[in-house]
């Protein structure tokens, strides 16, 4: 028995430029209770992708001008990186696993059973929807720090390296009761209490890795 979308806000978007594939399989789609949205190129496809889209790709991997794993690259690069099948009538085990390591969600073969697919489907709208909430939690972070001025920033960073006031004010040339004040400040703004709190916060959002880049 096939199970019921996760979620029917979602989205299937098919990618061939073969037109009777993509019929017979947004027909199939369509039957079981999919949203779906069909597209006859990569280009297409990316020219239409909003980064509010939730749901799932099915790409073909031999496709003229910007093949499967091309798409599959130039996905990742955007603000809505979708998960992506490969449903393919020309596979090869090198290709599959480049595409398996670029995060692919599965690797099919057109002919694979109606199950086998739709089960893959499955999995890739549950991972859309667990990324989903990942990024927004990611955004959310990012915006509570954003809230601090430079200075409480140099001070966080040193407060997430386990150094204690004193240590902090001679590395910043300044008054250990000014330190005192912007960690107040700090945990202020960020609602939390405790230097451990902080740091977590803070490799949670990637916040000193990124700006060391």
């Amino acid at each position: 028995m096939t199970a019921a979308p996760v979620n029917r806000s979602s989205t299937v978007f098919i990618v061939d430029d073969d037109p009777s594939f993509l019929k017979s399989m947004s027909r199939l789609l369509s039957a079981v209770g999919y949203a779906v949205k069909a597209f006859g190129s990569a280009p297409e496809f990316l020219e239409a992708l909003e980064p509010e889209m939730s749901g799932c790709v099915v790409a073909d991997l031999q496709m003229p001008g910007m093949d499967g794993l091309k798409l599959q690259e130039r996905l990742a690069r955007t603000a809505n990186p979708l998960p992506i099948i490969f449903l393919t009538g020309q596979g090869d085990i090198p290709t599959t696993v480049n595409a398996m390591r670029s995060g692919a969600e599965d690797f099919l073969v057109k002919r694979a059973p109606k199950d086998v697919v739709l089960a893959a489907i499955e999995r890739a709208l549950e991972r859309d929807a667990r990324e989903r909430l990942q990024r927004g939690r990611l955004r959310d972070l990012r915006d509570r720090f954003s809230g601090l001025s430079e200075r409480e920033l140099e001070v966080l960073g040193h407060v997430v390296q386990g150094k204690m006031n004193k240590e902090i004010a001679a590395d910043l040339n300044i008054n250990e009761r000014t330190v005192k004040l912007h960690r107040t400040n700090i945990t202020r703004k960020l609602k939390v209490q405790s230097a451990v709190e902080l740091s977590r916060l803070a490799d949670e959002a990637g916040l000193f890795t990124t700006r060391k880049k």
